[in-house]
């Protein structure tokens, strides 16, 4: 059953069409991540109390130290995955509260998320249902280890910051994939990993904040 926010699905169209302006304003071009990010009520995402402030761009937070990503971040990290092809066979990593990847699900019929926190994840599978989105496949995993089952991806993105970039999901990125995490413990930055007959090959791209990628299962 979908959740109703008091207040909140009245105006949750209104306010969904001034998050996809203020992400144009803010640089965002492809036509079709922002199409995606509108189609998602990221209210039903976060916590009831939250709820009137789900389409500010900013992170909220989800518990257990966790938060759900600004739109901005969100857009900018698919859009920067997207340019000049498309997501084909995704994982995601850090599955949080189910919201990206219900957009990726948005954009390609294949996607895969791992999260490492068990209440997170059954969070995700709750909210992903509310909003019958069926495509997603969810898994209790280390995030660190990747999901070697379902490999090779076209597209990794990761949704925490990595000391260093995992050599499993380097490993797990198919010819031709791209992947793009937050490196750093101090300052962070966005890395993107490209993998090609040469070798892979890493781009730094903004500044950002996200949470740690830590190991093992909670």
């Amino acid at each position: 059953m979908t959740r109703v926010v008091s207040g909140v699905g009245m105006t949750s169209q209104r306010t969904r069409k001034r998050m996809i302006d203020r992400l144009r304003e803010e640089g965002i071009r492809d036509e079709r991540v922002l199409a995606a990010i509108a189609a998602v009520p990221r209210h039903l995402f976060v916590e009831e109390a939250l709820a009137s402030r789900a389409y500010e761009d900013s992170a909220l937070p989800l518990g257990f130290s966790q938060t759900i990503s600004q739109p901005f971040i969100v857009a900018r990290m698919i859009e920067v995955l997207r340019e000049g092809r498309e997501l084909g066979k995704t994982l995601e990593i850090g599955a949080g509260c189910g919201y990206q990847a219900a957009v990726l699900a948005q954009l390609t019929s294949e996607v895969y998320a791992v999260e490492r926190i068990e209440p997170l994840l059954a969070k995700a599978k709750l909210n992903l249902r509310a909003i019958q989105q069926f495509k997603v496949r969810l898994k209790y995993a280390d995030g660190n280890l990747g999901l070697p089952e379902a490999a090779p991806f076209d597209t990794i993105i990761v949704a925490a910051a990595a000391s260093s970039v995992p050599k499993a999901l380097l490993q797990q990125l198919t010819l031709g994939g791209k992947m793009l995490l937050p490196l750093g413990t101090g300052d962070q930055f966005l890395l993107l990993v490209e993998r090609r007959a040469e070798g892979y090959v890493e781009t730094r791209l903004d500044s950002v904040r996200f949470v740690p990628l830590l190991s093992g299962l909670e």
